[in-house]
């Protein structure tokens, strides 16, 4: 494996805390949202995660895409990632929901998983929380 990029980022204080990147383009409280029991207000890493992800999944898509000879340039993916309780322990899950205009709901199907089998944001999360990949 050849290294590309490494993000860093420092956080503190955890869900009521803040974190800024070495670059200085993030930086920013966190809060824990109000659905938590917090005060709300600011982002959390739920959010931080599903802002990463989509981006990446779309990069995944447009390659995929490309090869096929499908235009994506007009479809987007809205990322939910919920914080669940399981038992005593929490756990995250994702329903990606991909829309991808100008082809049959069933390409899009095709396309999005197969996105989802090369996104390196799916294949960090495969086989650690639940994912539902729909085309919408």
């Amino acid at each position: 494996m050849e290294k590309l990029y490494t993000a860093e980022v420092t956080a503190t204080g955890g869900r009521d805390g803040h974190i800024k990147s070495s670059d200085g383009i993030l930086d920013f409280d966190l809060r824990k949202p109000k659905e938590l029991g917090g005060q709300g207000g600011a982002t959390n890493p739920e959010e931080l995660f599903a802002a990463a992800w989509g981006p990446c999944y779309l990069g995944a898509l447009g390659g995929v895409a490309e090869r096929e000879g499908v235009d994506i340039s007009e479809a987007n993916v809205k990322v939910l990632v919920s914080f669940n309780k399981d038992g005593n322990s929490f756990v995250l899950s994702a329903d990606l929901d991909v829309h991808i205009p100008g082809i049959s709901h069933e390409e899009a199907q095709a396309l999005a998983d197969k996105a989802h089998r090369a996104c390196p944001y799916s294949k960090a999360t495969k086989g650690n929380i639940e994912v539902r990949v729909t085309a919408v």
